[in-house]
């Protein structure tokens, strides 16, 4: 009988403290509203925080609150289990801080305080109880912290209550908090679609301006998040990102008038509506079909930030708040993975000449392409126009609607040799307009023109100058050979001009 082979001890992993620059920077919130608790850990208190950890538990504190006056037991103790669970993660994950906010149920009933002191207990950290008008104004800061540009109405539905917030001009104006969660507005109608239906018309009649909201309506919650998920399904959507996921009035009338009206098994039938939805959806779409009949807005945008974002962004100083979150999750990037960050304002002024008369927001993205022009030189030559364009579309650090975000896409995706007529651009092209898109490849084209023109170097790029008047494309270069032409200047000039539409195209010394 041969001897047992001799197993080779295996070392163990040697353990790892999370370093300075994550433990002392992490920030944790924990929403613990009617329906869901949530831990969002980020990346740091500013501008642009990113989420590191995600975890959610549906326990329903606020089911049958207004029969009973009391928070569901059952509910209760879900949620106690989950929020020391969500303390310890935090712990373990070395978050600087770690905040706990609770809404509507916890603040209404009869046992909360006693709810909340043994939450304290368990998870060692203090519960901050939100009034109606401070969760109105935290979820309003959290669209207007990842959509700067909002203007019309935000709601944002809970298990227990509704927010409504007008925004105009980068600020939260009138609100007003209302019972119309699903989980109230069940116990409210005993499960009769009409008495909730004029529950929510008489609640909504309190709110006059309503009617006043001509812009976007920006809908915040689970719920309405499972909405756009439904529509996004039934479109073949190419994007799945709710933040920034705009909808036609019309279509989003259509698409709450269907889902109000459909019974559980029905929507069981739907393979994106998720089991814990089932029984909400079709009273968060009522909701939502009673607050567009009163609203005059075009279209709706879903946000996906909210009561968590905003409490991160209120944290934030003046200063802070007033930064463009796009410009800086770019800079952000070409700090850490560009080889040439400090060309970025040289390749605005270069390709300026290119776009006389853009708009505000057109000069924001080709200034936020500029910085974002060399994050992609680590992949590999034959994928980096494809990577670019993935990266591009699903980065979360992007606070952009989906078109702006597909525009940045194809910039990046020309600027790395991608060709307009490759195979995987199918969702660029569903979400951008035709002339957008050639815009896209223009500036593309152009940036990839200049690298070569400069090498990286500023200095190059400062001694040359594209010129353009809408016919005849020109590049300008020294007479001397700080700046040599070649086959290869020739080749990306000539790009830039069949992108242009150029009837003639010379590099003059």
């Amino acid at each position: 009988m041969t001897a047992p082979a001799q197993v080779a001890a295996i070392a163990p992993l040697p353990k790892r403290e999370p370093s300075a620059s994550e433990g002392e920077e992490r920030v944790g919130v924990v929403d613990i509203g009617s329906n869901s608790v949530r831990l969002v850990v980020f990346d740091g208190l500013k501008r642009v925080p990113v989420p590191v950890f995600n975890e959610k538990v549906l326990p329903g504190l606020g089911r049958g609150l207004v029969g009973s006056g009391r928070l569901n037991e059952e509910g209760v103790a879900v949620a106690l289990e989950s929020l020391e669970r969500f303390a310890g993660l935090a712990r373990a994950m070395g978050t600087r801080r770690l905040d706990l906010l609770a809404t509507a149920a916890v603040r209404e009933a009869s046992n909360g305080p006693e709810f909340v002191a043994e939450v304290e207990r368990r998870c060692g950290q203090p519960v901050s109880i939100l009034s109606g008008p401070e969760e109105a104004r935290l979820s309003a800061l959290g669209v207007l912290s990842g959509l700067p540009g909002a203007r019309g109405v935000m709601g944002d539905l809970g298990g227990g209550s509704l927010e409504l917030v007008r925004l105009e001009d980068a600020e939260a104006l009138e609100s007003i908090t209302l019972p119309l969660g699903p989980l109230r507005l069940a116990d409210e109608s005993g499960g009769d679609r009409d008495r909730a239906a004029a529950f929510v018309d008489g609640q909504l009649d309190r709110v006059p301006w309503l009617a006043e909201v001509t812009d976007a309506l920006y809908p915040v919650g689970g719920a309405w998040r499972g909405l756009a998920r439904l529509h996004m399904d039934h479109t073949s959507y190419p994007l799945h990102m709710i933040h920034g996921y705009g909808i036609p009035l019309d279509e989003a009338e259509e698409l709450v008038r269907l889902v109000s009206r459909l019974g559980k098994r029905s929507l069981a039938r739907i393979g994106s509506v998720s089991k814990r939805r089932l029984d909400s959806l079709p009273l968060a779409a009522l909701v939502l079909e009673k607050l567009l009949e009163r609203v005059g807005s075009k279209r709706v945008v879903f946000s996906a930030f909210g009561l968590r974002e905003g409490w991160i962004f209120d944290r934030l100083s003046e200063a802070e708040r007033a930064l463009d979150p796009l410009f800086e999750a770019a800079e952000d990037w070409s700090a850490r993975e560009g080889r040439f960050p400090h060309l970025a304002p040289a390749l605005v002024d270069w390709t300026a000449a290119l776009f006389p008369g853009e708009s505000a927001n057109a000069n924001r993205l080709r200034l936020t392409a500029c910085r974002l022009s060399d994050i992609g030189w680590r992949y590999h030559p034959d994928y980096r126009a494809e990577q670019i364009l993935l990266r591009i579309l699903r980065a979360q650090e992007l606070f952009v609607e989906h078109h702006e975000r597909a525009f940045l896409g194809l910039v990046l995706y020309n600027r790395y040799g991608g060709k307009s007529g490759d195979e995987g651009l199918e969702t660029v092209r569903a979400l951008l307009r035709p002339n957008k898109a050639r815009r896209a490849e223009a500036l593309g084209t152009a940036l990839r023109l200049a690298y070569a023109t400069c090498g990286g170097a500023e200095q190059g790029l400062r001694e040359t100058r594209l010129e353009w008047d809408g016919k005849a494309l020109r590049l300008f270069i020294p007479p001397d050979s700080s700046v040599p032409p070649g086959q290869t200047l020739e080749r990306r000039l000539q790009t830039l001009a069949d992108a242009l539409e150029a009837e003639s195209a010379a590099i003059v010394r």
